[in-house]
């Protein structure tokens, strides 16, 4: 087993499977799209352990909470995780974290988007450790996300070619 595999074990963390998306949608795009050393993550949003949605949906400060959007992305980050054990075989690839964009729906007056994010954030430093876990990031409120999803995370990663 892998090194980042067996950190997630040991937290009691399974990556969950990929992606279904609700009756209907067509998502023709790649989840994770390797170039060269770099690993593009697009957009993606807090699953449940079949692969579906997971709740709560709803804006952050009028259906959902700070400490459940916290929980979304994390939520988030272990559904980016599974798409890149999917494309790259092994999390132990990813050799650096370069830079995270995350997205919050956000009622008017919410503003704590960056602790949301560290729900994310807190996740990836817990396995990478703070050198190579370390990345720039970005946290921004967002009027709607797709599906009412709470929280949406798009990333990049240096991986071992």
């Amino acid at each position: 087993m892998a090194a980042i595999e067996r950190k997630l074990a040991a937290l009691g963390l399974q990556l969950p499977p990929a992606l279904q998306p609700p009756p209907g949608v067509a998502l023709p795009f790649r989840f994770v799209h390797v170039v060269g050393n770099r690993a593009l993550i697009s957009g993606h949003g807090p699953q449940a352990a079949d692969g579906t949605t997971a709740g709560p949906l709803g804006k952050l400060g009028r259906e959902l909470d700070e400490a459940q959007g916290h929980a979304a992305a994390r939520l988030v980050g272990l559904s980016i995780l599974g798409s890149l054990q999917r494309a790259l075989g092994d999390l132990d690839r990813v050799r650096q974290w370069v830079r995270v964009f995350g997205m919050v729906n956000s009622a008017p007056g919410f503003n704590r988007q960056p602790a949301v994010i560290n729900g994310f954030s807190d996740l990836i430093l817990e396995l990478w450790g703070p050198e190579a876990g370390a990345h720039a990031r970005s946290a921004v409120g967002m009027a709607g996300l797709p599906f009412d999803i709470p929280v949406e995370i798009e990333a990049e990663v240096l991986i071992a070619e």
